[in-house]
């Protein structure tokens, strides 16, 4: 019978613990509830940032090597630029593309032979795509600022929620002249759970943006180079017009 009762006792223990957040949150006055719902927002926030970005990343990655196969795979360059259109799935293409517009732009006016003019469309040349380049990598990063600001306050917003939790513990002795447990245990709960709530938000958005640096500065890379080769590839294409 003992038994019995202990089990419908630990069953009942149970289930309220696992509506002790909830219990948390409606205990908490305004204030308390206001810097939760705001800790879970910003860590919703990022973690739609975090996906999308490496979805992105890992898309980008997949299409940029689809578009090197072609382009070395030794077929014209005019025919290769015909059928990626004007309209170019990623950043490799792009740079492409506007590479070879400025290219077909000077070959229809007929300036690839005087040297000066050959520096000339060189230059031009390297610098639409270091335009794309930074373009492309300036859509690509949007939203990172936002990632590493929510790094960097949520603590301080779970600070904040730490000391109203306390101080609504302090208020509570003061007003019931009692310093049981009952009477401080939901301030001191709403401000440990508040700074639970802002490590949650803060370390995996921190670990996500150094990851995603690193990533986005690793395809960065992949791209200047690839650009350097292909100036490289039409450098010796005018030399040889010349």
């Amino acid at each position: 019978m003992d038994r019995a009762v202990d089990a419908a006792a630990l069953a009942g223990t149970q289930v309220e613990t696992g509506h002790w957040m909830l219990n948390i949150f409606m205990n908490a006055d305004g204030i308390g509830k206001a810097v939760i719902i705001l800790l879970l927002i910003v860590s919703f926030i990022s973690w739609t940032i975090v996906i999308d970005k490496l979805l992105r990343l890992r898309r980008l990655n997949r299409l940029a090597n689809g578009f090197e196969e072609q382009f070395w795979s030794g077929g014209s360059l005019d025919d290769l630029y015909d059928r990626a259109g004007d309209k170019p799935s990623e950043p490799m293409s792009a740079m492409f593309g506007a590479a070879m517009r400025e290219w077909r732009r000077a070959a229809a006016k007929g300036a690839a032979a005087a040297g000066a003019v050959r520096a000339s469309l060189q230059g031009r040349i390297d610098r639409v795509m270091q335009v794309t380049l930074g373009r492309e990598m300036d859509r690509l990063e949007r939203f990172m600022t936002t990632l590493a600001s929510i790094g960097s306050t949520a603590p301080f917003i779970g600070l904040f929620g730490t000391v109203w939790g306390i101080m609504n513990s302090f208020h509570a002795i003061a007003a019931s002249r009692n310093t049981s447990l009952a009477v401080v245990a939901p301030g001191i709960a709403e401000a440990l759970f508040a700074t639970a709530l802002g490590l949650v938000a803060a370390i995996p958005a921190v670990i996500a943006y150094n990851k995603l640096s690193g990533d986005m500065a690793r395809y960065a890379g992949r791209l200047d180079a690839f650009a350097n080769e292909f100036a490289a590839i039409l450098s010796r294409q005018l030399d040889e017009r010349g």
